[in-house]
């Protein structure tokens, strides 16, 4: 495979569920060697509820796709957590919890960036603010900084990041 791939970004669909659940267990950060998490780990409600029933009202995200295979490659998508629900990076009842990744194989060659630009851009129209949790080491943190992210809080040795989207 070439260091530079060609793909689309499209947005997603209740369709795109599967995919989403591949996305969040990309998502969960593992710091060199240790060992990943058994995929068990995304029925625990706390984990699940980021992608359950994708497609409902306040739902947003987009995809990649490989134009050459036409498969998906990554994913950065969005939702309002309020109530019982409350995530990780809960801000207030009008601020979405971003998730974000990549298959491992197609990492580090902007795709990333790019389905953050188009999330981002959306969002604005939709949400005053945008917010998301994350490992201290995780190298994803200076993307996310790149793109105006602040520490908000810090839960559990994790900081919470949010981003003003009007503003």
């Amino acid at each position: 495979m070439s260091d530079e791939t060609d793909y689309e970004i499209r947005p997603a669909d209740a369709s795109d569920e599967t995919f989403l659940w591949e996305m969040l267990y990309q998502s969960i950060y593992v710091e060199a060697g240790k060992e990943p998490y058994p995929r068990e780990v995304l029925q625990r409600p706390e984990v699940a509820k980021y992608v359950r029933g994708w497609g409902r009202a306040g739902d947003l995200g987009f995809i990649a796709v490989d134009s050459k295979t036409g498969q998906p490659i990554g994913a950065a998508w969005c939702r309002l957590l309020k109530g019982e629900e409350k995530g990780f990076a809960y801000v207030d009842d009008l601020t979405p919890e971003l998730g974000i990744a990549l298959l491992p194989e197609y990492r580090g060659r902007g795709i990333g960036t790019a389905l953050l630009e188009r999330l981002l851009q959306e969002a604005k129209s939709l949400y005053p603010a945008i917010s998301l949790s994350v490992a201290p080491h995780n190298p994803a943190m200076r993307l996310y900084r790149r793109f105006g992210f602040e520490t908000f809080e810090i839960r559990k040795a994790h900081p919470v990041m949010k981003r003003e989207l009007n503003g």
